[in-house]
């Protein structure tokens, strides 16, 4: 067996080890059962958000327990194939390439497996702001949301646009997405920070180099399984006639709504719906999302800047930087992770600083 094959049996052996024990096996398994026997129940759907909710806890489990079966099947397969492919390069790199493989979804499972937050496993908004820069930084931050949207769509993901506020020349102000799917906040929330991009600007005639910021703000969708309390009378709400496309309705009406809550100066604002009833309701729900935010910080006891101070959005602040000029390089200040493949990263391959920042905040929960 070659030193190569038998580092990767090792590699995937450990994984589905390691696995088996976060899952917490036979209670993952018994619990599994249960939802299974739940679900075939009658009547199981006459409460549908109930039963939508117990099919993907089930499916969760599901999945999970899947991946280590697969893993340990390709472990114990090995040896036999091993021995079938003896004497036949062709084979054995075939083998090898399958090990491989399956070597890179445990790491992924195990990554995923760490996401056991409250929140993590909940949709999220992902809201991004212009900063300094003016024109420059407007296009820079229609370019992030556009990364982000590509992100998504590649993990199948959904994602809905909730607010819009378009630069003056091109770009956007500000932006809010929900990306709906498991553990979308739980992958994106290491995301929130400001983002600092170089290049030769496409609207300086001179072909200068600039300098731009946008900020991220990304929060979780509170479910029912979160309490989070607010007086009515601490917020304050304001309608508007709404800036972006979204029919005759919405361009005739002031539907766009606007909540403020006084006690921690959080602004949220949603325009897209089809209704002024219909922003108020996610509004509300987009405020929820912010003021839980604000509580796991103070949990954590990390003052975090965008919240505590209201922090310029610039040099400084920044938690990765995209240089695109006088040479190509994307660089996560918090990892040290970077890449050269610049034009990957801006359409949405960002898993290598999702796992990165997610495996050192693990890190540093275990080792306080």
């Amino acid at each position: 067996m070659s030193a190569e094959i038998r580092s990767l049996i090792d590699q995937i052996r450990q994984s589905s080890a390691l696995l088996r024990r976060r899952l917490d096996w036979d209670t993952a398994t018994k619990r599994l059962d249960e939802l299974t026997a739940l679900s075939e129940r009658p009547g199981f759907w006459n409460d549908p958000q109930e039963a939508q909710k117990l099919m993907r806890e089930r499916q969760k489990l599901a999945d999970g327990i899947a991946v280590v079966q697969a893993l340990e099947k390709d472990v114990s397969d090995a040896p036999e194939l091993m021995e079938l492919a003896e004497g036949d390069p062709a084979m054995l790199a075939d083998l090898e390439s399958s090990l491989a493989r399956s070597a890179g979804i445990a790491q992924k499972a195990e990554l995923a497996a760490l996401l056991s937050g409250e929140a993590d496993g909940n949709d999220c908004y992902v809201q991004i702001n212009a900063g300094e820069g003016g024109t420059e930084s407007q296009d820079w931050a229609s370019i992030l949301r556009r990364m982000y949207v590509r992100w998504a769509e590649k993990h199948g993901y959904q994602v809905e646009e909730l607010d819009e506020r378009e630069g003056e020349e091109a770009g956007i102000k500000s932006a809010t997405i929900q990306v709906k799917g498991e553990n979308a906040y739980g992958w994106l929330k290491s995301e929130t920070g400001v983002h600092r991009l170089v290049r030769i600007s496409p609207y300086d005639s001179s072909a200068r180099r600039h300098t731009s910021f946008s900020s991220v703000s990304v929060t979780p969708v509170i479910d029912d399984k979160i309490e989070i309390e607010i007086n009515p009378s601490d917020v304050r709400t304001d309608t508007f006639r709404a800036s972006g496309a979204g029919g005759q309705h919405i361009n005739r009406t002031d539907s766009a709504v606007r909540l403020t809550h006084i006690p921690t100066n959080t602004v949220v604002q949603c325009q897209m719906g089809r209704s002024q009833h219909q922003n108020r309701d996610e509004a509300w729900k987009m405020l929820r999302s912010k003021l839980y935010e604000l509580e796991l910080q103070k949990r954590k006891s990390v003052a975090d800047a965008q919240y505590a101070d209201k922090s310029a959005i610039g040099f400084g602040h920044q938690i990765r930087s995209y240089v695109l000029q006088p040479y190509q390089m994307v660089k996560d200040l918090r990892t040290d992770v970077e890449t050269s493949d610049t034009g990957g990263v801006l359409d949405g391959d960002i898993d290598r600083f999702l796992s990165a920042s997610l495996a050192a905040s693990v890190a540093k929960e275990e080792a306080s």
